[in-house]
């Protein structure tokens, strides 16, 4: 019960700062959108330890809603990497207390090179707030860590404060869901909004049967085909269907003499067809407006395979 108790205590506190962050912000987070959105370069995010961490996710973030950026590690950068920053740059430097020497060390090369730089910290009057273009105060009254030692409340208070930029950039740039796919195309919603339908059905070969097959042969082949149905074709055009519900509803209708009946008694006439170049998404939405969960693919007006939801 105990354990219980101190994650509450921890729920609590961090909502609390999270919620206190609404009263911090100024008119610099407009100027840092504004910077972000105009910028003909790309927002680089830089932080030390935990916030380095932090700063990855927001990379993450911003990169996979439309914002060009990357991340780059404060002693790599004060090595070499440095190289890698053009002026065009906006460069978003995370410091919970503003003097982490890593990232000071940085500040003359950015104002020599002309940065637009962003500071994200918890204290307005440190070096790097005082230092930057705009501050962005993600300042917490307490660590939920009883020690007051490890970085908690803070380094949420600054992922809140990543995901208020990331959702602020998607709304100015008008990111849709289309927008979102492009940059996930391995993921499901890029699959259903870029994919095609050709991408994702299955062959028919194994599914053909004659309109005067007999039910054992029309249950043979629903059996070998794996997919619950089977079709009849005329000149290449999908004109029955009977699904495993078809067989149901033949079997209690007609009992045995269901027997003696032809795939084309209790078929289905017409099944639904959509072209194999037609979104996934598309046809997904086809489906459900139709009740349905099988569509019959078609290409220069033949069936070329089955689209199952």
């Amino acid at each position: 019960m105990v354990h219980k108790k101190h994650a509450i205590n921890v729920f609590k506190i961090e909502s609390e700062a999270i919620a206190n962050l609404s009263s911090l912000l100024t008119d610099d987070f407009n100027s840092a959108i504004d910077e972000i959105l105009t910028t003909k370069g790309r927002a680089i995010i830089c932080g030390m330890g935990k916030s380095g961490i932090i700063g990855k996710k927001i990379v993450a973030s911003m990169a996979s809603t439309g914002t060009p950026c990357f991340f780059m590690h404060p002693g790599e950068a004060f090595h070499g990497d440095l190289g890698m920053v053009t002026p065009d740059d906006v460069f978003i430097a995370i410091s919970n207390s503003g003097e982490t020497d890593e990232v000071l060390k940085l500040l003359p090369f950015l104002k020599d090179n002309g940065n637009f730089i962003i500071a994200i910290t918890g204290s307005p009057q440190s070096t790097l707030a005082m230092s930057s273009h705009c501050h962005l105060n993600i300042t917490v009254s307490k660590e939920a860590c009883p020690l007051q030692l490890a970085p908690t409340s803070s380094t949420t208070a600054t992922l809140v404060m990543g995901d208020a930029l990331t959702v602020a950039l998607m709304e100015a740039r008008n990111f849709k869901a289309e927008h979102f796919a492009r940059f996930h195309p391995g993921g499901s919603l890029g699959r259903r909004l870029l994919g095609k339908v050709r991408d994702d059905m299955l062959p028919i070969d194994k599914l053909i049967i004659s309109s005067s097959s007999l039910l054992p042969e029309v249950i043979q082949a629903i059996s070998e085909g794996g997919l619950g149905l089977v079709l009849s074709l005329s000149n290449g055009v999908a004109k029955t269907i009977i699904t495993d519900g078809d067989l149901r509803r033949a079997i209690e209708k007609y009992g045995k003499d269901v027997f003696d009946l032809k795939a084309e008694n209790f078929s289905s006439s017409n099944p639904l067809v959509i072209s194999s170049d037609t979104s996934i998404q598309t046809a997904y939405d086809l489906m459900d407006e139709k009740g349905v969960n099988t569509l019959i693919v078609s290409e220069n007006g033949k069936a070329i395979g089955v689209l199952k939801k």
